[in-house]
């Protein structure tokens, strides 16, 4: 069989990749990344600089990991739900090949793509590798979704029973001769209007995979206690690489199972268990990306006051932990997930503005930005979401900085007018 394997920005590896497995499995394979207008132009490139500047990073590396296994990535300008048929028949492809995505748009893009392909007698399958367990399998005993987190978690552990990770091949069949295309360059940044940030994560499979191990060997295992400390490097820092799949969720579970480190261990698991309970909860409701949850929020009087939102925004608040972490935000596409919460808290529950605002704010900087996981966090500590916290726990900022970062370690660092 010929195959097209199209690469989409959240599976940018090698490793523990179905749709390349397979095709290789299969016959000829021609890797494909298509730089859709909806992100690679200037005007959009803007509202995400920081996940570009990783997913190019990522995206090069993997043109690089494809061309020494004897394959090579190409790179096509044009709207998806175009190309990807125009190719597929021009090419005379038996199958296209993808990871399945969760978010609402992405899903009715799968779905013309589809429709499309149909009509040239060509397959697309869309396989599982962004969540540990198929979308829409885990459910209770009605045959629903959960709506609280703690069943959904034991169920979802019930179900797991993975097979290992698969290895990075040792190589991969050659581009046949016959494929033509006009292939542009990966762009730069500068292609795109944006400016290089050397405070970002490195992106790649390589990265990210000395990011794991380096958790493994080291933080791993005091996370239970230290992932709260805004001012120690306790937690994985591997959000990135699971949003844009330099590493697969399973792949980091089964490494973080195997590492015996106890109620730590077990702490992160239960992490990775709360971001599929996010994914599995917005293909249940694709519409949480607009709307509230709960359906009692949906004409809540939010404030507007532009003055209150320009200083959380910029980190003028003057409260010292909501400051911080509205530069590290800008500064370094990153926020310690205690600060995002008590950012996110203040903004909804002390200046009552719409969490959506918040919302678009984080996904806009934060190089980690995951639809599903962003709103999930943000619907939770406003109040309105799936099992959140109650709306009448409010978070106190300054007893939040007192006992998460009692020396002014992670304060003095981005508010250095408090460092002394």
């Amino acid at each position: 069989m010929r195959s097209i394997v199209w690469f989409r920005g959240k599976d940018l590896r090698v490793a523990d990749h179905a749709p390349l497995a397979e095709a290789t499995a299969a016959g000829e394979v021609i890797p494909l990344f298509v730089l859709d207008p909806y992100f690679f132009v200037p005007e959009r490139a803007r509202d995400l600089p920081h996940r570009l500047q990783f997913l190019l990073e990522s995206l090069s590396v993997l043109e690089a990991n494809l061309d020494q296994l004897g394959s090579r990535l190409l790179v096509v300008r044009g709207r998806s739900v175009d190309m990807v048929p125009r190719l597929a028949a021009q090419w005379k492809v038996d199958q296209v090949l993808a990871h399945r995505w969760v978010e609402p748009f992405a899903r009715e893009r799968d779905r013309r793509v589809a429709e499309a392909l149909a009509r040239e007698g060509v397959a697309f399958r869309l396989l599982e590798g962004e969540t540990l367990l198929p979308l829409g399998s885990v459910r209770n005993g009605q045959g629903g979704m959960f709506r609280v987190f703690t069943p959904f978690a034991r169920a979802c552990e019930a179900k797991l029973d993975q097979a290992p990770a698969l290895a990075a091949p040792r190589s991969l069949p050659t581009v046949p001769g016959d494929i033509q295309a006009e292939t542009v360059p990966i762009p730069s940044l500068q292609d795109l209007g944006l400016t290089p940030n050397p405070r970002l994560q490195a992106g790649g499979e390589r990265a990210a995979g000395q990011r794991l191990k380096a958790f493994l060997e080291g933080s791993l295992t005091d996370y239970g206690v230290d992932r709260d400390r805004m001012d120690l490097p306790g937690t994985s820092r591997l959000s990135a690489d699971l949003k844009f799949g330099t590493l697969s969720v399973r792949a980091v579970w089964q490494a973080v199972a195997a590492a015996g480190t106890g109620e730590s261990g077990r702490r992160y698991l239960n992490e990775l268990l709360w971001r599929e309970f996010s994914h599995h909860l917005l293909w249940e409701w694709p519409e949480l990306l607009e709307r509230p949850f709960q359906p009692g929020f949906e004409d809540f009087p939010w404030r507007v006051d532009e003055a209150d939102w320009a200083a959380w925004a910029d980190g003028r608040t003057g409260y010292p932990v909501v400051d911080a972490a509205a530069r590290q935000l800008r500064a370094e596409g990153f926020v310690h997930n205690r600060a995002r919460m008590v950012a996110a808290s203040f903004l909804t529950k002390h200046l009552l503005l719409d969490y959506r605002r918040g919302e678009a704010h984080y996904l806009r900087w934060l190089t980690d930005g995951d639809w599903a996981a962003n709103n999930a966090g943000w619907q939770w500590c406003a109040g309105c979401g799936c099992d959140s916290q109650p709306w009448f726990r409010i978070v106190n900022p300054v007893t939040q900085g007192r006992t998460f970062d009692s020396d002014g370690t992670y304060v003095g660092r981005w508010v250095p007018e408090l460092t002394d």
